[in-house]
């Protein structure tokens, strides 16, 4: 009885060091997000005044990196330990955490495309509210500008909207230089200057709507990200469609890798059980 042997179940090598690789690299990652978050954050003063956080009345671009890199690092950590030590607390709640991330993606989707009008609303709100904090802000001032000139639009939904702002507003009471101007990244590029004039948009307002055309992109941000958004669906789609299966196949792994542990453990439970019974069966056989 002694001289049976049994082939118990293996844990699969392959996609333990999967997990475990796939999720070194997702964990340095968040490492490295949360690296650059703390460090604007600290160029910008804000750890020595964490106050400070609430008084911007923006969007603060630095709460992305942090959010993100947090995310990527408890994701990370709970899935590459939970491999590399086989502990399936950690690989059950890695599985759980992805599924409710691809829940809430999935979630927001189908709402952005039911609510399409309330996106749009809520998009122009976030735009407007974000020029009023343009200059106080470095990270989102250079946000707004990218966004600006990437998508040649100016304002929300045309260049007035800067009126919302203190500096660049056209009331009489405005003593600001900026008056009923508009961010350099509003005006339209000449590709023989090799020096950006941050100037280019000073008064431009003040001029005939028909003129202002000729300096600044007179169209809002709202109706070019649409734009954008209906001429890149295609790839928009076929990321978001690649990123959902590759949290479906995270989730997978996760749960066959979990079935092996246990199943290891099982096998392992019976043979303790099968040599405790031989022990006890050959006492009471060949008593002392």
């Amino acid at each position: 009885m002694s001289g049976k042997h049994y082939k118990g179940q293996e844990v699969s090598c392959c996609i333990k060091y999967f997990i475990f690789g796939f999720n070194i690299i997702f964990w340095l990652l968040g490492v490295a997000f949360l690296g650059i978050g703390l460090w604007a954050w600290s160029e910008k003063g804000v750890l020595s005044n964490i106050s400070s956080i609430t008084d911007l009345g923006g969007f603060d671009p630095v709460w992305l990196f942090l959010v993100v890199g947090g995310v990527m690092f408890i994701l990370g950590f709970a899935g590459c330990i939970g491999a590399l030590r086989e502990n399936t607390f950690l690989l059950k709640f890695f599985s759980v955490f992805l599924g409710i991330i691809f829940f809430l993606e999935l979630t927001a989707g189908v709402l952005a495309f039911v609510f399409k009008d309330w996106i749009k609303d809520q998009l122009n709100f976030f735009i407007n509210n974000n020029i009023r904090a343009y200059r106080d802000d470095i990270d989102l001032q250079n946000l707004i500008d990218f966004t600006q000139e990437y998508w040649e639009c100016c304002g929300a939904f045309g260049a007035d909207d800067w009126n919302l702002n203190i500096y660049f507003n056209c009331t009489d009471s405005n003593p600001s230089r900026e008056k009923c101007g508009v961010p350099f990244s509003c005006c339209t590029k000449d590709p023989a200057e090799d020096v950006i004039n941050t100037q280019c948009g000073y008064d431009v307002r003040a001029k005939p709507d028909a003129e202002q055309k000729t300096y600044i992109h007179v169209k809002g941000c709202v109706p070019q990200f649409e734009k954008w958004l209906q001429d890149n669906l295609t790839v928009v789609a076929g990321i978001f469609i690649g990123v959902a299966l590759l949290q479906i196949f995270g989730i997978c792994l996760a749960q066959n890798l979990i079935s092996d542990i246990e199943a290891v453990r099982a096998t392992n439970d019976e043979h303790k059980m099968h040599w405790f019974v031989c022990v006890c069966v050959s006492v009471c056989a060949f008593p002392p």
